[in-house]
Formats: C-alpha cells, sequence, structure tokens
C-alpha cells in the first residue's frame, strides 16, 4: 500500500524574506509525509526559499495557481490572498488561487498590504512566524 504524501506550500514574493524564515522554522519539524514546497511571485522569492530548505519551488502565476490546487496547507504573508497584494506582484488569479484552494491556510500579517489584522498589533514578526510555524505542525501531526 503506497504511502500518501501531503503537500505544505508556502508563498511569499519580493525577496522571499517571510516564506525562507518560515521553511527555516518548518523543515526540521516536518512529518515525513509532508513534502514542503514553495512557489514565488518572482525567482528572488523561490530561490531564498530553496535556499532556506524547500524542496522544490517555482515561480510566477501558474506556479501559484497550480501548486495551490495541489497543497493541504498553505502559509505566507496575508499578501497572498489579496488581489494585486504584495505591492502588485499578486495578481486577481493568484489571489483567487490561494485564497480558493481547499487547502488549510496561515497567513502572516504584514502590514505593507495595506491590511491591519486587529489583536495582531505590537507582535513582532518573528514571533508571529514561530506562531505561523507551531499552528503549521500543530496541523500537520494532527495535535
Amino acid at each position: 500500500m503506497m504511502k500518501q504524501t501531503h503537500i505544505l506550500l508556502i508563498v511569499d514574493g519580493q525577496g522571499g524574506g517571510v516564506g525562507s524564515q518560515l521553511v527555516k522554522l518548518l523543515r526540521p519539524n516536518l512529518p515525513e509525509d509532508w513534502q514542503l514546497l514553495c512557489a514565488g511571485t518572482n525567482v528572488m522569492a523561490v530561490s531564498a526559499m530553496l535556499k532556506a530548505g524547500a524542496a522544490q519551488g517555482a515561480s510566477g502565476e501558474n506556479a501559484v495557481i497550480y501548486n495551490a490546487s495541489r497543497a493541504d496547507l498553505i502559509l505566507g504573508p496575508i499578501g497572498i490572498v489579496l488581489a494585486n497584494g504584495i505591492l502588485g506582484e499578486v495578481s486577481p488569479a493568484m489571489a483567487a488561487a490561494v485564497s480558493g484552494s481547499q487547502a488549510h491556510k496561515i497567513l502572516i500579517p504584514a502590514s505593507s498590504c495595506g491590511v491591519v489584522v486587529a489583536g495582531n498589533t505590537g507582535c513582532k514578526l518573528e514571533e508571529t512566524l514561530r506562531q505561523a510555524a507551531a499552528l503549521a505542525v500543530s496541523y500537520m501531526t494532527g495535535n
């Protein structure tokens, strides 16, 4: 009997800073039946996530759309679900694919996207990323 592999997809844009930090936090805690993939709005973001330890990655609109449809869990900055998010790097089609994916989503608040999430003010990015990684591990392990 073949073991099912689940897909954890990290999506990011610009320089891939948020995505690469998430990869570094999640890689050591990844259950063996999960594969860590990355998709980016540009090649710089994907390169940063691959350097951080993602198994595979691709860039561009189609890469985000295709992989969002395959993913079981998606992490990234909140701009990945906003049309024209991340300073316009996220196309409306990308945002629709990520937000419409049946995958469970864990989003990182980022005020640079013009959206402020109530209750998250004053939280440092590093702490938010650690919380997101803990939520992801909990989801992947069923705890």
